[in-house]
């Protein structure tokens, strides 16, 4: 499929056509007139052509799961954090295992490789559709405001994006005109935080707080203000508001020029928002289990995050229906292990943590399943991130994470599998429509949680609530009372961990508290083998933790990794692009 814009090189090409002669032959768009080369005044004739150009806007959104390897070689962005480890030996593992990442690369093996990322051209068509719009005359005026504010939307998540990848970017607030100069000057980190937030105010008037079950997927005002929060919390974390900067080449387009606390406060305002507009309006709460089960519980978190709809999901992106679109992501799960770093952090069944110093080769104790009777003994969330040794896989499979499997691989196995988007079986699979939890509430419950406390310097009652919340759905206990900041801070982050894995936030997590020791530390595996049973029927197994390949990092950790590199190419272009700190 051709595509229209995505680069600001290939804005400024399309652009020397007038806006009203853009010819719109994309086989997503549909059949005739379109795919015959319809004009723009073609496709704003009617309420129903309109649609398809916001719809482009919104394929265009960013999607976690890979969907064929033209991102990071199809790795989720875990496998860069200290949650999950891949044994691949492609680009991807080259350029961040290895440490050959440079302004140079231009690979889609990269986490972000500005310039060649789908968002320009969501920003493109929805400019192309807010400028347009008025030109279709059978739009009722009430439902034109809220399409223009879920196009304003669009476009702040993907600037949002950018933000986080690249710190300040260029901002272009149109559809580029044909004769227009190429100058678009990057915006500084403060500049770049301010326009986002600007254009979630004004859109998320005219949203709903929640879209009928005919309209979901459609922006709202709820994940309007659950962006507003992450985008803010994101602004006021140390790396880019200290007084110390990042890096000794961090600058205003990297980072704040100063260190205010006014930005924390800002942060916990825009949560104080959201939870203003959530007593007002409802609707949104934690799925909850049925009945008070291991089993219920983790179907309820299941539920919550892969399931369209519902009372959870914020915003949701979707590149299609059906679960094969996820094929390329399932077959990656022989190659890639959740780190036995990740497994510690969930606690027993009770919400008592797990020892960091358990006897692995002589526990006292089973560490995932009763000897007895199979049950498990750990936060049901475990075993929905992670599949652990003694449970089912794909398919219903027994995985080859013991040596005596005859499927198992030296030197590409790490004693666990990703289970979260995967499922132990089919039916699991079939039938259930797909998506991209791009915001769920827990998000946004914990950010204000953590956004009180570094606030106020302590966490108060509602702190503990948005964390316990959580933790209750799935039968944890609730967090110790009298935490100091410093000890609150670090369970917030855990929970985050716990409940968002595979959701793209830990990542973000360690950039933005400058967690170098997380990148630089050891990460293990668990080596497993049968203890009894048989090859074909293993009813327990002995276990020995063993330190993984170490990444690069380890050795030569650089806070450049903070941010992406900006290709060389554009800086090139001089349109006003400038580099990353390091690269």
């Amino acid at each position: 499929m051709k595509k229209i814009i995505y680069i600001i090189a290939v804005i400024i090409a399309y652009g020397l056509t007038s806006c009203d002669e853009i010819k719109f032959g994309d086989e997503f768009l549909g059949d005739a007139p379109e795919s015959s080369g319809a004009t723009l005044e073609e496709m704003f004739s009617s309420f129903i052509n309109s649609e398809k150009i916001l719809n482009r806007a919104y394929s265009n959104l960013p999607y976690g799961l890979p969907l064929n390897d033209s991102k990071m070689n199809g790795h989720v962005l875990e496998t860069c954090t200290d949650l999950n480890y891949t044994f691949g030996t492609d680009i991807f593992v080259s350029l961040y295992y290895n440490g050959a990442l440079n302004a140079s690369s231009n690979s889609h093996g990269q986490i972000y490789q500005y310039g060649s990322e789908s968002d320009w051209s969501a920003i493109r068509y929805s400019w192309i559709y807010i400028e347009n719009i008025d030109k279709t005359p059978d739009i009722p005026e009430s439902i034109k405001a809220e399409r223009i504010a879920e196009a304003k939307m669009i476009i702040a998540i993907s600037y949002s994006e950018m933000l986080r990848n690249i710190g300040g970017f260029p901002w272009i607030d149109h559809a580029v005109e044909p004769n227009e100069t190429m100058q678009y000057p990057r915006l500084t980190f403060a500049e770049s935080v301010d326009k986002i937030i600007a254009l979630i105010d004004e859109a998320a008037p005219h949203l709903l707080w929640k879209q009928s079950d005919t309209d979901d997927g459609r922006m709202t005002k709820a994940g309007a203000l659950g962006l507003k929060l992450r985008v803010l919390l994101f602004a006021a974390s140390p790396t880019f508001n200290a007084s110390v900067p990042w890096h000794g080449e961090a600058d205003e387009y990297t980072r704040y020029a100063n260190v205010d606390p006014a930005r924390w406060t800002r942060a916990k305002n825009a949560g104080e928002e959201f939870m203003r507009s959530l007593s007002e309006n409802g609707i949104y709460t934690l799925i909850k289990p049925e009945e008070e089960t291991h089993q219920a519980r983790r179907e309820a978190y299941r539920k919550a995050y892969y399931d369209r709809g519902g009372t959870e999901i914020l915003i949701s992106v979707r590149k299609g229906f059906s679960s094969e679109i996820h094929e390329f992501y399932y077959g990656q799960r022989y190659y890639t292990s959740p780190t036995l770093n990740y497994v510690n952090m969930f606690s027993w069944e009770d919400g008592t943590d797990f020892p960091q110093n358990f006897n692995w080769e002589n526990p006292a104790t089973e560490p995932f399943f009763t000897e007895d009777d199979h049950k498990p003994m750990r936060d049901p969330r475990l075993y929905e991130n992670v599949c652990v040794p003694g449970d089912i896989h794909f398919n219903g499979t027994i995985p080859p994470y013991y040596r005596e499997h005859p499927n198992f691989r030296v030197g590409s196995n790490g004693g666990f599998f990703m289970m979260k988007f995967i499922f132990q079986d089919y039916p699991l699979r079939d039938g259930r429509p797909v998506q991209w939890p791009f915001m769920r509430l827990p998000e946004v419950l914990l950010s204000y949680a953590e956004a009180i406390n570094e606030t106020d310097g302590v966490p108060d009652a509602k702190a503990y609530e948005c964390v316990n919340t959580i933790r209750s759905r799935v039968g944890l206990t609730a967090l110790p009372q009298g935490l100091n900041k410093e000890q609150f801070r670090e369970a917030v982050l855990k929970e985050r961990a716990l409940e968002l894995g595979f959701e793209e936030v830990r990542w973000y997590d360690l950039v933005r508290w400058n967690r170098a020791d997380d990148f630089k530390k050891t990460l293990y595996y668990l080596d497993v083998r049968i203890k009894s049973g048989t090859v074909s029927n293993p009813t327990s197994y002995s276990f020995a933790p063993m330190p993984l390949l170490p990444r690069y990092w380890a050795r030569n950790w650089d806070t450049k990794w903070y941010l992406s590199p900006v290709p060389q190419n554009e800086i090139n272009k001089k349109y006003g692009m400038t580099q990353n700190p390091g690269w």
